[in-house]
């Protein structure tokens, strides 16, 4: 009798811990786009209730911090981010996740990756390949329009036949999203 009432009891504690995760998605998909460091088309769906998948494409600019110093970094890119979304009041949703960024970049600069700083501006260009951490807010109007602040940390690399280096790469961005079933 003693060992029924424990799991009764821890039966209940689970399901009231996991009330939260059936709770229903703000919307099913959302398209429209996102300003800052990345300037993209953006679509964004709920996979589950909590899972979202996000995916933006455009054009990415990074002031990037690397052992050759800061250097200018242009890419165009595509950013797919997996993300847990909860619920915090009415409207208003957090979200945490990751994802990878691949595409095409090119540097410039007054500095020379082979001899150090230089007299001259230069241009190299290189494929990208990324992973970065995605965390933010998202406001659900009444109205079909979410609103999205979000930072996102990572780490990129740059490569090309002779040379590969990697850079600290992150982005803050606002996005406005169409919602829709």
């Amino acid at each position: 009798m003693k060992r029924m009432k424990k799991n009764a009891i821890l039966f209940l504690l689970l399901m009231g811990m996991m009330g939260g995760a059936f709770a229903q998605a703000p919307y099913k998909h959302s398209i429209g786009g996102t300003v800052g460091s990345l300037n993209a088309f953006s679509y964004k769906t709920f996979l589950m209730n909590h899972l979202a998948l996000q995916v933006d494409l455009g054009y990415k600019y990074t002031l990037g911090a690397t052992r050759y110093g800061n250097l200018n970094v242009s890419s165009f890119e595509v950013n797919p981010n997996l993300m847990y979304e909860g619920h915090f009041t009415k409207g208003l949703y957090g979200f945490i996740g990751g994802g990878v960024s691949l595409g095409y970049s090119w540097m410039w600069g007054a500095y020379d990756l082979y001899w150090g700083p230089v007299n001259y501006h230069y241009r190299y260009d290189y494929g990208k390949f990324g992973a970065n951490g995605i965390l933010g807010l998202e406001y659900k109007f009444s109205i079909p329009l979410t609103l999205q602040f979000d930072f996102r940390p990572g780490y990129g690399m740059l490569f090309d036949d002779n040379v590969d280096f990697d850079y600290f790469d992150w982005g803050v961005n606002i996005g406005v999203r169409y919602t829709f079933r």
